[in-house]
């Protein structure tokens, strides 16, 4: 009997989903005879719930960054009586509002659950404490620190993308034994290597010049526009490539600028080809989401990090920078001033490529089926 497997994530921020679909590819790579089912669970609530939940992150993030910084941090924090009341208080609400998740749990019989978010493991936890649903479940952490909402009990094993994070779970009660390092997972194409030239000739682009990609996250937010032109003031030759994400407002404004004649540009929208342009940047331009972050490493591209929101992605600055595998641009003011500088040190930018490639996991979405497989057969 083939192995029934379901992935479960959520649709705020589009880091976990790709981590999901990351790990599909790869459970349905290694064991094609498995029934695998990929979800986004807040599909399977109400209209609103989904507003709240999803849309408000990005309203969030585009608008009030530092008060995200805010709730992570105060969320982060160990949990006392009052505490404790929010928490129960926020699994109901969660419940109430995701009677179609609540069906789908315990309807169909699974052989394990895969969550690459922890709302969906939050609300697993606490169907298997009220004895409604017995379904093994594991949790794959999406970014490179962890935090306590990520510890869901019972939850028979967790993944997590650095040995900090694991060790910080374990600060949590989470046993070391059910722990597994193996970087946050990335789309099984990052695992083959591919040659710049021919990913060059693919992209259109010559790779004379330094190849700097800058990034805006799969939804396509932050101030695009202004750090596009702040590239575009950077006085030796580039080959500047803008990935706007879903933001096809943002791509008609950027596709309308005419680049100074020292620098080629290319605007993109979505695309699904990031792994080859990530395989020929010289230095990549973004938030580090830990998705977008993973990729790069895998790729062994240096990183400037710019915009980062408070929380998460501050704490995969950190990560980032201990390690010398990116740089940190403040402000968009000194964006200019900062590519300059590393650019004009050919020996600093080799040494941070060489860090972010031995920071790299590409395999990690691999790691991750493998010991789900192996957990489902035994």
């Amino acid at each position: 009997m083939s192995e029934r497997i379901l992935i479960l994530s959520t649709s705020a921020g589009a880091g976990h989903l790709r981590a999901a679909e990351a790990v599909e590819l790869a459970v349905r790579e290694l064991a094609p005879d498995a029934h695998v089912e990929n979800k986004d669970v807040l599909a399977l609530g109400t209209k609103t719930f989904k507003r709240l939940y999803g849309q408000a992150y990005l309203d969030f993030v585009n608008r009030a960054p530092h008060v995200l910084g805010y709730f992570y941090d105060l969320l982060d924090r160990p949990p006392r009586s009052k505490k404790r009341r929010a928490d129960k208080m926020r699994v109901i609400v969660e419940k109430l509002n995701m009677r179609p998740f609540l069906k789908l749990m315990k309807s169909e019989q699974w052989d394990i659950v895969v969550n690459t978010h922890f709302l969906p493991a939050e609300i697993i936890a606490n169907l298997r404490r009220k004895m409604k649903i017995d379904v093994p479940q594991v949790t794959v952490t999406t970014d490179f620190e962890t935090h306590r909402l990520w510890v869901n009990r019972p939850c028979e094993h967790f993944f997590t993308a650095t040995e900090e994070g694991a060790h910080y779970l374990n600060h949590w009660k989470v046993n070391l034994k059910r722990i597994t390092v193996s970087g946050i997972p990335i789309h099984t194409v990052f695992a083959r290597p591919k040659p710049r030239a021919e990913c060059l000739r693919n992209q259109g682009l010559k790779g004379k010049a330094p190849v700097v990609l800058q990034l805006a996250g799969g939804f396509g937010v932050g101030p695009i526009e202004k750090i596009f032109r702040s590239v575009l003031e950077v006085q030796s030759p580039l080959e500047v490539v803008v990935v706007s994400g879903r933001n096809e407002a943002v791509k008609k404004k950027l596709s309308k600028i005419k680049p100074p004649k020292r620098h080629s540009a290319k605007i993109l929208g979505f695309t699904r080809e990031i792994d080859e342009l990530m395989a020929v940047a010289d230095i990549v331009l973004s938030k580090p989401g830990g998705l977008t972050t993973s990729e790069t490493l895998a790729r062994g591209a240096a990183m400037a990090i710019i915009n980062p929101i408070p929380g998460q992605e501050s704490r995969n600055s950190d990560f980032l920078l201990e390690n010398g595998a990116a740089i940190k641009i403040n402000n968009v003011g000194t964006l200019r001033y900062k590519l300059e500088d590393l650019l004009g040190d050919p020996k600093r930018l080799a040494r941070l490529k060489a860090a972010a490639k031995r920071l790299g996991r590409p395999r990690a979405a691999y790691t991750v089926a493998e010991k789900v497989l192996s957990m489902v057969r035994a």
